[in-house]
């Protein structure tokens, strides 16, 4: 939303700050990151010299939007849960990916997602450095022991097992892409398509791995 006064208050640091990254991301998950700072400062209602006194240049808040966008928005908690051999795994995959939708999938994030993709940007892989550390990964060392086959430390992660578990992480993605780029329709409620996700996941990759595991 503009602002037009926001220019003739003195608002304190952080709190001018604050409203500059929150319009950043929108602007960006709008127009792309060919985007100039100089609308982006009309948006706002202030002076284009205004916005580098708080970041040093247009990289600078691209930045700082990647990190309000992807890395404030990972719980570590999640990790936990993923963990949890106290539960059945099927319970496991299924609370994550649901509170993992809940937080993550709205329109900012995966329009920043797909421009920052198209453009090359270091954060995209390194926010797909964290998926595969603290989803992909332990999904498959999830799986293992839930099937009573060797560890990971026995027999290194095949290449298999985790385009399987992309597969899954992939699905329950495309639920976001349907909605916010391609504008299909999808229920308003998707943690059915979730459960069925996870359940598919289960079977398909289970029947896999004793495949794979035949060949430890």
């Amino acid at each position: 939303m503009k602002s037009g006064n926001a220019h003739r208050k003195r608002l304190p640091r952080a709190e001018r700050e604050r409203l500059i990254v929150e319009e950043a991301v929108r602007f960006f998950a709008e127009v792309g990151f060919e985007g100039q700072t100089r609308a982006l400062a009309e948006r706002l209602g202030v002076t284009q010299p205004l916005l580098y006194r708080y970041f040093a240049d247009k990289e600078a808040l691209i930045d700082r939007v990647f990190d309000e966008v992807f890395l404030k928005r990972w719980r570590p908690e999640w990790e936990d849960l993923l963990r949890d051999r106290s539960r059945p795994l099927t319970d496991r995959l299924t609370d994550f990916y649901q509170n993992y939708c809940r937080t993550i999938f709205t329109p900012e994030w995966i329009r920043i997602f797909m421009f920052a993709g198209l453009k090359g940007e270091i954060a995209n892989q390194h926010y797909f450095d964290i998926v595969f550390n603290n989803v992909l990964k332990p999904c498959c060392i999830e799986l293992r022991h839930d099937m009573g086959l060797p560890s990971i430390e026995e027999k290194p992660i095949t290449e298999t097992e985790v385009d399987l578990a992309w597969a899954l992480h992939g699905a329950i993605s495309y639920i976001a892409l349907r909605k916010w780029i391609y504008k299909l329709p999808v229920p308003e409620n998707i943690d059915p398509l979730i459960a069925v996700s996870i359940t598919a996941y289960m079977q398909g990759s289970g029947a896999a791995l004793k495949q794979i595991a035949a060949t430890f």
